[in-house]
């Protein structure tokens, strides 16, 4: 599971004191049932992924997008081509993006059938502002190198403030990107610098970084990681003869702009 924010900041939110450790697994927990609750109520994600999606011939020139595209990397027809990225106009304009439309002499073909015969590999999930949705932590890779293998990341200064002055720079939960590796931050030790981290998530492939290589941190809108730490408060807050009881309404209606709507042909 992928939270939309972090332990860090869930603590801060319940007012916990820095000594009050001991509910921690419990409150990530809860923090990872929020955000699979809002990404299942939306129909949409939040945290962004690398996949390669199947897609449905819409028209010769024309493909409706099943998810939110916020970066296209590559486009194979039915019959196993590569269509030209030049040859490609994402909609919207700004991403994420929700359709694609062909230019020049490209079209969409397929040898049997137009069911799922294009595929679209890129990176997918919904931000409002993706321009800011990776955040330069002001650190970099300290191993010599970081192998491909290794589940230990050493930085500079765990707790230090990043780009934005937000400490700790590095917290449990946080999504990382490494050139083009997402990791997972599992756990923080501020004595050794150390992070502890899950490699090759969201559809990532785990690959080798020199040292010295920039460390950023996965930003989510900010009202989709507000709404995460409210809808997790609430969770940690009931009493488990509770846990099957209806969500809040102000939560409900909270997420309400953000559920993905979807066409049918």
């Amino acid at each position: 599971m992928h939270p939309l924010s972090t332990l860090d900041r869930l603590r801060a939110r319940l007012n916990l004191a820095a000594a009050e450790t001991a509910d921690d697994a419990r409150l990530l927990n809860t923090l990872n049932a929020a955000s699979a609750q809002i990404e299942r109520a939306a129909g949409r994600r939040f945290s962004p992924r690398r996949a390669a999606l199947q897609h449905t011939v819409t028209a010769s020139a024309e493909l409706l997008l099943d998810g939110d595209l916020l970066q296209l990397l590559t486009l194979t027809n039915g019959d196993g081509s590569t269509i030209p990225l030049a040859d490609v106009i994402a909609a919207p304009d700004e991403a994420p993006h929700s359709l694609l439309y062909l230019t020049g002499s490209s079209r969409f073909t397929w040898d049997a059938f137009p069911l799922q015969a294009i595929t679209v590999t890129g990176i997918w999930g919904y931000h409002d502002h993706p321009s800011e949705m990776w955040r330069n932590s002001a650190d970099t890779v300290q191993n010599n190198p970081l192998s491909d293998s290794a589940a230990s990341l050493t930085v500079a200064d765990t707790d230090g403030a990043d780009s934005a002055l937000e400490t700790p720079r590095f917290q449990v939960g946080h999504l990382l990107r490494i050139e083009d590796e997402y990791l997972r931050v599992l756990a923080v030790n501020t004595s050794t610098n150390v992070l502890t981290v899950s490699r090759g998530v969201n559809g990532t492939t785990a690959a080798a970084h020199a040292q010295n290589t920039l460390i950023y941190t996965y930003q989510p809108p900010a009202e989709i990681e507000s709404l995460a730490l409210r809808w997790a408060s609430w969770l940690y807050k009931q009493p488990d003869t509770a846990a099957f009881q209806s969500l809040p309404a102000d939560l409900i209606a909270a997420l309400a702009p953000f559920h993905r709507i979807g066409v049918k042909l």
